[in-house]
């Protein structure tokens, strides 16, 4: 049935099977996850034009591969639930079990710990010492001495625990007690 042109049929009956649609869905955003996760896990939160980058060409270079070169809304329609199905189902999966948990949702690395910089850490991450003092810089803090504890959490973002104005001092600081 051909409507001002459109065939209704052409569009929305599958031309690649769905069970393929659905498999190829799954294994692509699983091969996606776990390199996302092993490659950028250092990476802070920001997203730089490199990272936006990466990201486009991954979803270009991935289409053909999930694809299968469907041509129907019934296969896109599919493959995009599959794919939000499949990242639903990585959080169920991660919220129930420990295992999972710690490979969806990494735990937190001390990058400083009581004013001292772990490099480390730092070089595990390969983050700089440079890249570690922006972000401590964004959280109100000019001197890692300053802190008690900073960590990289496993989302990418780096949060920091200050010393209290009598933890700082006690260390040797420069601070002085407020005129009074």
């Amino acid at each position: 049935m051909v409507i001002l042109g459109f065939d209704i049929p052409a569009a929305l009956v599958p031309d690649v099977s769905l069970l393929e649609t659905i498999v190829r869905g799954i294994v692509m955003y699983l091969a996606i996850f776990v390199l996302l996760r092993v490659v950028l896990r250092g990476r802070t939160s920001a997203v730089t034009v490199s990272d936006l980058l990466v990201l486009v060409l991954i979803a270009d270079a991935a289409q053909n591969a999930m694809a299968a070169d469907y041509m129907t809304i019934t296969n896109g329609v599919v493959l995009v639930a599959t794919i939000v199905v499949t990242s639903f189902t990585m959080d169920w999966l991660a919220f129930r079990f420990e295992w999972m948990r710690r490979f969806v949702h990494p735990e937190h690395k001390p990058l400083v710990v009581d004013g001292r910089v772990l490099r480390k850490t730092l070089n595990e991450e390969l983050m700089t010492e440079e890249e570690l003092m922006t972000q401590l810089r964004l959280n109100g803090v000019e001197d890692p001495a300053e802190v008690k504890a900073a960590y990289l959490e496993g989302n990418g973002e780096i949060s920091v625990i200050k010393r209290s104005d009598s933890e700082h001092q006690g260390k040797g600081s420069k601070a002085t007690a407020p005129a009074g």
